[in-house]
C-alpha cells in the first residue's frame, strides 16, 4: 500500500512531531505509516485524510501489483 502521508506533510511544511500531535498519536507512529511499516486503523485512516483534506482512497492507495 501506498500513501501520500510524507508528501501531504512536508506540502504543508508541518514536521512529523506537529502532524502526530494534530493526530493525537505518536511521533513514532507517523514515522511508521510514512513508511510503511504501520497500516493505521480505519479510524485514523479516515483522521489523516480529513486532516488533509482528502479521501481515504487518496490518501491511501493500494498497490497496483499486490491489490494490498
Amino acid at each position: 500500500m501506498r500513501n501520500s502521508v510524507r508528501e501531504q506533510r512536508t506540502h504543508r511544511g508541518l514536521s512529523q512531531a506537529e502532524l502526530a500531535a494534530a493526530l493525537g498519536v505518536s511521533r513514532q507512529t507517523v514515522i511508521s505509516i510514512e513508511n510503511g511499516r504501520y497500516l493505521p486503523s480505519l479510524p485514523l485512516a479516515f483522521t489523516i485524510a480529513r486532516f488533509f483534506d482528502m479521501t481515504v482512497d487518496k490518501m491511501f492507495e493500494p498497490d497496483e501489483e499486490t491489490g494490498t
